[in-house]
Formats: structure tokens, C-alpha cells, sequence
């Protein structure tokens, strides 16, 4: 039942985690509606470990590029100066946000805002700001020719996530949109700029709930974690080269959908 339990967790927190539908959400009404119990924010973080593997993984070719980086050709190799610029101007605002919440705000992750009825009203109003960012024009912005600010913006807007239901990547991405990226190279860059955020979140808790590993079955939480790195690159290349050709409207509709359902079984 563990091994289950956790392969099930594996499971929605890869699928989730970079579709546009909030993995925390997920993780906790999915799980409560199998009969699982909520794996809560600390564990929760820690099978976020296996999503940023997949990136890593699913973009080794650009991040761990050491030859042939031709600036003049824009290539899009993680360690293009530039990139690593936006990727660090688009980390501090969730690094201070978090900062002070985790410092000052002890009790948010078990607060009002990760009720089913604060879940429902803000995947409602994310569906909103997707449809805003589905019917925005000019997407011409890219890696090789964004702007610093543009980093700064979608940094700010990741910043929210924090808050269960919102999204990392949803936002993330629908802010690109809404500032004028092009799709595919929108969904690139929130994944890429995911890698500190998701990473900096499951270190946090993994030092914050280092007492209670003891009580997380060892072999059951690896496999968890396998799942989580096999179905996370399955959904990087889905969201990649379906938000590239179709947007985000079957996101949009999705989330309008799971926001009423939760409403309605209040």
C-alpha cells in the first residue's frame, strides 16, 4: 500500500508540476478523492526533487553544453550569459518572498489559502488569466532577444505560486504571453527558470522536515521519486510542443472545470 501511495504521489506531482494546473492542488484533492491522505507541503516539496532532475535531464543538451557556444548564431545554451542573467533576475522575487513567509509566515503552508475553497477561487481566476494570455498578440519575444525586464516580470509573477494552486508554470507561462513571448520559447523559459525555484523549495523543506524522514518509508519515497522524474519528462515535452502549435485553451478549460467541481462539493 506505501509503494502504491507513494507511485500515486510520483505520479501527479510529474504530471502536474509543469502543466499548467498547479501540482499542490493536484497532490492534495486528487489524493483525498482516491481515499490517500493530503502528503502535506514538506512531502510534497520532497517529491518535487524528481521534477527538477527531469529538467536537468530533459535539457542537459543546453545546460551542460561546454563547446560550441556560438553567441553570434543566439543559440539558446543555458550557459549563454544572458540566460543565466534572467534565470537569476527571475529567481530573487520568489527567493525574498519565500524568505519572509518561511521566516515570518511559519503556518502559511497550512493556512486558509491551501483550503479546497481558496484551491477553487484561485484556479477560477487562474483560468482567467490564461484565457487573457491566450488572445494577447505579438508573441515575438524569445530567448535570444528578451529583455531583462521581461525576466524581472515573470520572476514576480512566480513569486505567487507559492500560493497552492496558482501554478508555477501556468503563470509563468501566461505571463510570457501576456508580455508578448512566443509559445514554445515561453514554455522554455519557465521550465529553465523553474530549476532554482523548484529546487531552492524542496531543499527548504527537505532541511525544514529533516526530523521526520525517519517517517517517510525509505524504499516507497524512491520509488516515488522515479515516478515523479519519469512522468515529469513526459509532461515537459507535452506542454513544450502542445502549448507551441494549440495555446492554452484545454488548460484554461480544465482549470474552469476543476475550480467548479471543488466548489460545488464544498
Amino acid at each position: 500500500m506505501e509503494f502504491l501511495k507513494f507511485i500515486f504521489y510520483g505520479i501527479i506531482q510529474g504530471l502536474t508540476e509543469f502543466i499548467p494546473v498547479s501540482s499542490t492542488a493536484h497532490l492534495k484533492i486528487i489524493s483525498l478523492l482516491f481515499g490517500f491522505e493530503d502528503p502535506g507541503s514538506s512531502l510534497s516539496a520532497i517529491m518535487q526533487i524528481g521534477s527538477v532532475f527531469a529538467i536537468f535531464w530533459y535539457f542537459r543538451g543546453s545546460i551542460f553544453n561546454f563547446k560550441n557556444i556560438n553567441f553570434k548564431k543566439q543559440t539558446y545554451s543555458f550557459l549563454s550569459n544572458k540566460l543565466y542573467k534572467s534565470i537569476f533576475i527571475g529567481t530573487i522575487p520568489i527567493f525574498f518572498m519565500g524568505g519572509i513567509i518561511k521566516i515570518f509566515i511559519p503556518g502559511f503552508s497550512d493556512s486558509f489559502l491551501r483550503s479546497n475553497l481558496s484551491i477553487a477561487l484561485v484556479s477560477l481566476l487562474m483560468s482567467l488569466i490564461m484565457l487573457f494570455a491566450e488572445i494577447s498578440t505579438n508573441k515575438l519575444i524569445n530567448l535570444a532577444n528578451h529583455k531583462y525586464r521581461n525576466s524581472l516580470y515573470i520572476g514576480i509573477a512566480q513569486a505567487f505560486a507559492i500560493i497552492p494552486g496558482v501554478s508555477r508554470s501556468g503563470v509563468t507561462i501566461s505571463t510570457a504571453l501576456l508580455f508578448g513571448w512566443d509559445r514554445k520559447e515561453a514554455a522554455k523559459f519557465s521550465f529553465l527558470l523553474g530549476i532554482p525555484a523548484i529546487s531552492l523549495a524542496a531543499i527548504v523543506e527537505f532541511l525544514s522536515s529533516v526530523n521526520q524522514l525517519s517517517t517517510f518509508p525509505f524504499i516507497p519515497l524512491f520509488a516515488g521519486l522515479i515516478t515523479t522524474f519519469y512522468f515529469s519528462l513526459l509532461a515537459i515535452d507535452f506542454v513544450i510542443n502542445y502549448v507551441s502549435s494549440r495555446g492554452l485553451k484545454i488548460f484554461i478549460y480544465y482549470r474552469l472545470i476543476f475550480g467548479t467541481l471543488i466548489l460545488l462539493n464544498l
